[in-house]
């Protein structure tokens, strides 16, 4: 079979790791042809590029700024986005007959090339539901349905009903994310909409045989537990309301807060830093990707902050990060995702909604009086059970053999 993944992931082999390389391996483990486009955004200053490896080809397609940049910028190129896949898939690819296009939002404005190849070669097409857009955006004050600048919002809500109605399959990460699919958008019919959660190849249970001597070389106490978050720090984390949580425990000697990542709101977080000087946090501004998954695994609790105005529910796939380094969850969301459900269920962490840094104290001191390394095992035994690649491929696989 040859299967088409559009995606906005910046990667150039299938052999990094991350929920869409680790999918796509197992496609080519199984013996199908895999093609690949992944952008490459003009900030690079690196021109278009076809890499081939076995059973896959990867088009590092160039394209405007998307991520790090003004809002201006990112909307003219994500609506640029279309025509310059399109044009990728006739020039590189026209000779190629697929069967199967995947992709994910974001983006929702690569309805028009799925449409395309789904013509052109009777493909069957499945979207890999990460994220509501623009509802998302709405929900945070990025977007308006009234005024003037709903007209934004309009055109965006047209490509998103546009791209459910050509895909026919849509596979969402939870429950909560099928409910509210189906719910908004009564058009659709509900059979095709069913759960596909994140997944990643599982690795054995790791050991921190390094955890000392990494704690060292970041300057983090050894006898302190250890709190971190590691991802995007944009709008979606509210990150103004993760600085009112590291103030509130500021007082308190007996935890230690790590916050690793970039993102449009760093910035705000390194004024606090710098202004505070807190002494049980560290900031870091990203790390290689190598280096994060051996720094992770020096820390004790993964965090998720998600913004409480959130009416969509997000499922954040850092998670899994945290599951395979056998660590606990302490997510601090608004009340619609389904993931404090998943993880207070799992028994491999803890929740609290995101309205008031209390609620946040609070989780914390439920996690400093608990048993960490049970609870971690939970987690990564809720892993190997739920959430391994093979299991999201069969899933897709099973779907769209009927």
């Amino acid at each position: 079979m040859n299967v088409l993944f559009l995606t906005l992931l910046d990667f150039n082999s299938l052999d990094e790791n991350n929920i869409y390389t680790d999918l796509l391996r197992e496609f080519a483990k199984n013996g199908h042809n895999t093609v690949v486009i992944s952008p490459r955004e003009r900030r690079l200053n690196e021109e278009t590029q076809l890499i081939t490896e076995d059973n896959c080809k990867i088009l590092k397609l160039k394209i405007g700024n998307i991520q790090k940049t003004g809002i201006i910028e990112k909307g003219i190129s994500t609506f640029l986005l279309e025509a310059q896949f399109k044009s990728g898939v006739k020039k590189y690819f026209g000779d190629i007959k697929f069967d199967l296009v995947l992709y994910s939002t974001p983006p929702i404005t690569l309805a028009g090339v799925v449409e395309y190849i789904k013509k052109r070669d009777n493909a069957k097409t499945y979207l890999l539901l990460k994220d509501i857009f623009p509802q998302n955006a709405v929900d945070i004050g990025m977007m308006t349905k009234t005024g003037m600048k709903s007209i934004i919002y309009k055109v965006f809500r047209r490509k998103e009903k546009q791209l459910y109605k050509l895909s026919d399959h849509i596979g969402c990460m939870s429950q909560a994310n099928v409910d509210y699919v189906i719910k908004n958008n009564p058009e659709i019919l509900p059979e095709k909409v069913h759960i596909c959660p994140n997944s990643i190849e599982v690795r054995p249970n790791p050991k921190n045989d390094n955890k000392e001597e990494t704690r060292r070389k970041y300057g983090i106490p050894l006898d302190k537990t250890v709190f971190i978050y590691g991802g995007n720090l944009g709008k979606p984390q509210d990150i103004p309301f993760i600085i009112e949580c590291l103030k509130a425990n500021e007082k308190y000697d007996d935890r230690y807060f790590v916050i690793c990542g970039t993102g449009t709101e760093y910035p705000k977080l390194k004024k606090y830093f710098n202004e505070s000087a807190p002494k049980n946090v560290l900031l870091i501004s990203g790390l290689p990707k190598d280096e994060y998954e051996g720094f992770v695994g020096c820390c004790d609790v993964g965090l998720i902050f998600l913004d409480h105005r959130f009416t969509i529910p997000n499922f954040p796939s850092r998670m899994l990060s945290y599951m395979q380094n056998c660590m606990p969850v302490l997510a601090c969301t608004d009340p619609n995702t389904d993931i404090g459900q998943v993880i207070t269920e799992g028994q491999f962490g803890w929740w609290c909604e995101s309205d008031n840094p209390d609620n946040f104290t609070k989780a914390v001191d439920k996690a400093l009086q608990s048993d960490l390394r049970q609870i971690g095992k939970n987690g990564f035994e809720y892993l190997k059970n739920n959430y391994t690649v093979k299991k999201g491929f069969n899933m897709i696989m099973q779907r769209i053999e009927k």
